[in-house]
């Protein structure tokens, strides 16, 4: 081949290369933007995912169809040809690999949050959608470079066991995360307390432990075999709502009519100008115990979810007192009365006849 000719050929394969990365461009600078313009505009959620997955990529698939196009016009040897269009095919199925796993897993969140009841969207589930995607897309490859995937399945058959004994605790840990969420006892977002005693908001629920977010902002790593078998108390069900019991004692010289009535007008209050509480629930009052010192009785108020009890009890307690006080209610402090009586001679009286008949 002359020289001029190969000249040709590049400057021809330049110009391909140039072209595909132009389109590219414009690809993504005008046709998606529009597409992202009438998708942001629809109530339609998956347009988004599958347009946010090729943007970026589109350019890439543009190019490396040029450089396909560019080596059918060089005249190269076999060999090489067949190596370069093998490292494109690689490149481009990786590529479509990476678009269709974003995309799966943008499809799988949207769905759990559409059926968040049963279903939750945790990393767990992120990670098999992700390996799932991919194990499709290396059989994919082998099958396009003509590699038989028959033998390494059954090695994989005959490893399998090896493998299961290895990583039995984290298998054991994995299923457990899986029973977590299908059997629905706890998922992301529930506020729960281990009969171990840590508590605090589940965060995620991934492949090998749960994370749980105490109230103090420590994250709390338990084993999801550990999750399964302990006892949970789930504050999140039936609802989010928590019913809050607040304990107060009163004088027994008290009225208890206008004490009533007084604590009933304090916590519609608190339930109705204190963040979390629920405007609509009617505080309820309940006497209980004749106290060493005090009266006891119980108010009963309602939360949104379970952190909210703090700031409502702390407001609570704060107008309870100011109230009291303003009333002349006393709230008595923990008392004890010690009657002492004088110890009276006892006076001993000898009988004479039963000490003459014994």
């Amino acid at each position: 081949m002359s020289e001029s000719s190969l000249v040709m050929q590049i400057v021809i394969a330049v110009m391909i290369l140039t072209g595909s990365l132009l389109l590219g461009l414009l690809f993504e600078r005008v046709i998606l933007s529009r597409l992202k313009a009438i998708a942001d505009r629809t109530r339609w959620e998956y347009d988004e995912i599958i347009i946010g997955a090729l943007r970026g990529r589109m350019t890439r698939w543009f190019i490396i169809a040029g450089f396909y196009s560019a080596l059918e016009i060089i005249t190269l040897p076999y060999e090489i040809l067949n190596i370069l269009n093998s490292i494109l095919l690689v490149v481009f199925i990786l590529s479509v690999t990476c678009a269709v796993s974003n995309i799966a897993v943008g499809l799988v969140n949207i769905y759990a949050k559409k059926a968040s009841a049963v279903f939750s969207s945790t990393s767990i589930f992120s990670n098999l959608t992700i390996i799932s995607v991919f194990i499709l897309g290396a059989i994919i490859l082998m099958q396009s470079l003509g590699i038989s995937i028959t033998p390494i399945l059954t090695a994989l058959g005959v490893g399998g066991l090896a493998v299961a004994l290895a990583l039995q605790d984290t298998l054991t840990n994995f299923f457990a995360g899986l029973h977590l969420l299908v059997a629905g006892p706890v998922k992301p977002g529930d506020y729960v307390k281990l009969d171990s005693g840590e508590e605090g908001y589940i965060v995620d629920i991934t492949w090998r432990s749960t994370s749980i977010r105490a109230l103090l902002d420590n994250m709390i790593i338990v084993p999801n075999s550990q999750m399964a078998s302990c006892k949970i108390i789930n504050f999140s069900l039936p609802g989010k709502e928590v019913l809050i019991q607040v304990p107060v004692g009163i004088s027994y010289c008290s009225d208890l009519t206008k004490v009533e009535k007084i604590t009933v007008q304090v916590a519609q209050d608190v339930m109705h100008n204190v963040a979390g509480g629920i405007c609509g629930y009617q505080p309820l009052i309940r006497f209980y115990k004749f106290g060493d010192f005090s009266l006891q009785f119980n108010v009963l108020l309602r939360a949104h979810e379970f952190a909210d009890q703090y700031l409502i009890r702390h407001e609570f307690i704060k107008k309870l007192q100011q109230r009291y006080r303003a009333e002349g209610i006393e709230i008595p402090y923990p008392i004890q009365t010690v009657h002492l009586q004088k110890e009276k001679p006892c006076n001993h009286k000898i009988d004479d006849t039963n000490m003459r008949s014994q």
